[in-house]
């Protein structure tokens, strides 16, 4: 019996599971933990289950039913990681950091002390042991502009170099052992530090601490490749960590081992800069491709002098499918090897040759993306707030509130935003939305999966909906950093979370909530109060717009604040757009189509003087100085999901043609982008003014604590593009100045764009430029590396300091180096690049509930 083979791949730990059939039509599947119900899987048969796998991938089905269906986090699979895989390496020369015994040349600072240990050492000489409290007794205290951003301190040990020269090597190599009770998250920070005052040409300045995501009690092998770093007079390396709170389980103290340090030097360092492949490396996407659109992948140029074929081999038999030419190709970023077998769509298991270079087995098929959306979905689940998270938190931040006319709301729930413990209630929304997306795009066709995707929706919603004050204000967000002991009056109590009412965030909130009204229809008095709520929304966002115009932002720190006047006219009338389809109610078409005149008007539709003649691009007002452009979070997305829901909802209406071709317009603009990345298919950043800087209101929006030459810098910037005209540039990455880049949100939110294009115009050209996103994500990059930790291969380790390393974990993304418009990926694993973002999680799944 099927339901025999569905109860035997679950853990003996759910065995206490009652499964009730009514009429074979519903499966009701009850954990006995609390936190395990509100599972519904509806099946129409015993046979159509048997038949509807919940993935192709039969480990990941049988961690997925071990999990409770993502109700405890997936294992981490670290074979296929970027670590595992380089620390098989070959190593030259191998060197330990000091040939004596003891804690000479070793200095503390910080919180607890530091001895000479041989209790625990994997060199067989004995370690550096670092123990501090957990506890201090004090209240964490910030910056006075951010006081409740903070930790309880830090502790380190330092190993002083003295200006040796370690050029000729470009590794460190180290083991530590951490030893801290009740730990269910641990990490060190690894900061070399080198003698800069005289830069040398050829070499990049150490771009900050490294964090290693460690395992508690065992000894965790670890490296650093530091190839690319001025090291010609090397000051120190440091180990450290900060004190950040007892999560329930935390003991009252924690040791750390480091041992056998050594300097090394190993073949092929790793590629950190540049859009050539390294030699002997095939880049493509290490997930698959979809049937009936293009395939390609890349090599070196160098390797079309040696080899003018290449193969695509059946992983499982071991045969040539298909073999197809090695061609060179010269594009505005270089010289590349190219495979195409896009003519090939048998669905299977293949690996790509070239020469004697093999790739792992990735997939052709459909369904292609629906393992990512379990593990980014289980990435989510990691993240929840307030919410126990097995082997990662307990209930969370429920002593953490918002106050506002007398009242007092706890701002647990939701998701913790990145590697923090921070909160932006609109960055819940916006993924809330992504959630419902996916659910709805996968309802048919891959019942279980929608049904969990669901269910964090809902999570998201309860968090939505628990922040509003009913007056137009909102909890709006909080910077984070630390665990809290639940129990109110004592020192870790915090009642600082902002507050606002923006009439902004109240639009896009009306927008996601009638959205959730339209698709949650198992509770029906959710779906009557959300029909209410997003009406309210919309009245106290209109009322509050009418009378004060656009918001002043006053957060900087919450992702709403370089919205432009563009962008948030395309909000409303994409809002009410959500709201006329949910009530049927002329006003909120009217409003719909008033607003979107402000957005036509900003659209560019008089061409450069480029020879492409570029032109449909969005400006941020209508005074047309400054374009549209994002630094990390993104929400380009919206104009084209403003335009075609005009479209679907008001086909008789007289502007309809308008709209028609401002979709037209941009999906050309971003057909015509696509050229200066090629042969990858990474959507540039666009089209930049020589002068943005000039409209200092836009720019000081979106540029965050710029430098004092900031403007110097944007003109740099920009002139490492590709020059169009006189006044205008096209850069591949965004102009950016500060810790905040990145480019995962950014290129997700724009293939948003093409894929809804796509869609409405039934242009497979602009689908095949969303498709190409998701490629560069999972490895068709310079990097050949997976931005999704499980997904593919050769994902590396990111910077999750608070939850540790999570399966389906997605970074802030690929950056660039100083004033160049090259991608730029070091090993370094730090903030904001590196660092984990439930932002770029929803982008992913967005785009995908495109297809």
């Amino acid at each position: 019996m099927v339901f025999k083979g569905f109860m035997a791949v679950i853990k003996p730990s759910f065995a206490k599971l009652w499964l009730t059939l009514h009429q074979k039509q519903k499966v009701i599947i009850i954990m006995r933990k609390k936190s395990f119900i509100l599972l519904l899987l509806f099946i129409s048969n015993t046979s159509l289950f048997s038949q509807n796998p919940l993935t192709e991938d039969a480990l990941l089905e049988k961690q997925i039913y071990e999990t409770g269906l993502i109700h405890a986090p997936l294992p981490l699979n670290t074979s296929r990681s970027f670590e595992e895989n380089a620390l098989k390496k070959e190593v030259l020369s191998s060197q330990p950091l000091t040939e004596t015994e003891g804690a000479d040349g070793w200095t503390h600072s910080g919180a607890g002390k530091m001895s000479f240990s041989k209790e625990k050492t994997t060199s067989g000489k004995g370690s550096i042991r670092l123990s501090f409290p957990t506890y201090t007794g004090k209240r964490a205290a910030g910056s006075p502009s951010d006081p409740d951003y903070a930790t309880y301190g830090n502790s380190r040990i330092t190993y002083h170099v003295d200006g040796r020269n370690w050029e000729k090597y470009n590794r460190i190599y180290f083991s530590i052992y951490p030893d801290c009770d009740g730990a269910r998250v641990v990490n060190m920070n690894l900061t070399f530090t080198n003698d800069n005052s005289t830069p040398k040409q050829g070499y990049n300045l150490p771009s900050g601490s490294h964090l290693i995501n460690l395992v508690n009690k065992q000894w965790n092998h670890c490296f650093l490749e530091i190839d690319e770093y001025q090291r010609d007079k090397v000051i120190s390396i440091s180990f450290d960590t900060a004190l950040k709170g007892k999560d329930r389980t935390t003991g009252d103290s924690a040791i750390y081992y480091v041992d056998d340090i050594r300097l090394q030097q190993i073949k092929n360092p790793e590629k950190v800069s540049g859009w050539e492949p390294a030699e002997h490396t095939i880049i493509y996407s290490t997930t698959g491709y979809a049937i009936n659109s293009p395939k390609t992948a890349l090599a070196h140029a160098n390797s079309c002098k040696q080899w003018k074929q290449f193969q695509l081999i059946n992983s499982v038999s071991k045969e040539v499918a298909y073999e197809g030419a090695l061609k060179q190709e010269q594009t505005t970023i270089g010289k590349f090897g190219v495979m195409d077998f896009t003519d090939f769509n048998q669905p299977g298991d293949y690996q790509l040759k070239v020469g004697k270079n093999i790739t792992p087995a990735f997939r052709i098929g459909e369904k292609l993306w629906d393992n990512s959306l379990w593990k980014v979905l289980n990435f989510l689940f990691c993240q929840r707030c307030g919410h126990p998270v097995p082997g990662k938190h307990a209930a969370c931040h429920t002593d953490l509130f918002s106050q506002h006319d007398g009242k007092s709301i706890a701002y647990s729930g939701g998701w913790h935003d990145a590697g923090d413990l921070s909160q932006q209630t609109l960055q819940t929304g916006d993924v809330t939305f992504s959630l419902l997306e996916a659910y709805n795009r996968l309802k048919t066709r891959n019942t279980p999966l929608a049904a969990r995707l669901l269910e964090e929706a809902e999570w998201g919603i309860e968090f939505i909906l628990k922040n509003r004050y009913g007056d137009g204000y909102r909890a709006s967000s909080m910077g984070l950093l630390i665990w809290q002991d639940g129990i109110l009056n004592t020192l870790d109590d915090i009642h600082s979370v902002r507050v606002q009412n923006m009439a902004f965030d109240n639009f896009l909130y009306a927008g996601y909530e009638a959205y959730a009204a339209m698709t949650i229809n198992r509770d029906p008095m959710l779906q009557k109060h959300l029909r209410k709520v997003a009406e309210e929304d919309f009245a106290f966002a209109t009322e509050k717009f009418e009378r004060e115009g656009f918001d002043l932002f006053k957060q900087m720190y919450e992702h709403s604040y370089n919205t432009s006047e563009s962008q948030y006219m395309a909000t409303i009338s994409w809002s009410a757009s959500m709201l006329y389809k949910l009530t049927g109610k002329a006003y909120y078409a009217e409003k719909a189509a008033e607003a979107i005149q402000y957005v036509l008007a900003c659209q560019r539709t008089e061409p450069l003087q480029d020879p492409e003649k570029t032109c449909g691009f969005f400006y941020r007002d209508q005074s047309g100085k400054s374009i549209v452009h994002y630094i990390h979070q993104s929400r380009e997305q919206v104009y084209m999901q403003a335009m075609t829901l005009l479209c679907e909802t008001q086909k008789q209406h007289p502007d309809y043609q308008k709209w028609v071709n401002s979709i037209q317009l941009y999906g050309n603009y971003l057909k015509g982008l696509m050229k200066y990345t090629r042969p990858y298919g990474m959507i540039p950043s666009g089209v930049y003014h020589a002068e943005e800087y000039s409209d200092s209101a836009s720019f000081y929006a979106l540029h965050l604590f710029p430098p004092a030459n900031a403007r110097q810098l944007y003109t740099e910037q920009v002139k490492r593009g590709v020059k169009l005209d006189k006044e205008h540039y096209l850069k591949r990455f965004p102009v950016w100045f500060s810790i905040f880049n990145g480019n995962t949100a950014i290129h997700l939110s724009t293939g948003k764009s093409a894929a809804i294009c796509g869609n409405f115009l039934k242009d497979e050209e602009l689908l095949n430029i969303g498709r190409e996103q998701l490629y560069w994500t999972v490895g068709k990059n310079p990097f050949g590396q997976s931005l999704i930790y499980g997904e593919g291969y050769n994902y590396p380790q990111m910077n999750s300091f608070s939850s540790g390393e999570m399966t389906g974990e997605m970074p802030v993304g690929i950056r660039t180096l100083g004033n160049d418009d090259i991608p730029y990926w070091p090993q370094t694993n730090n903030a904001c690049y590196k660092e984990v973002w439930v932002t770029s999680a929803g982008k992913w799944l967005s785009l995908i509930a495109e297809y």
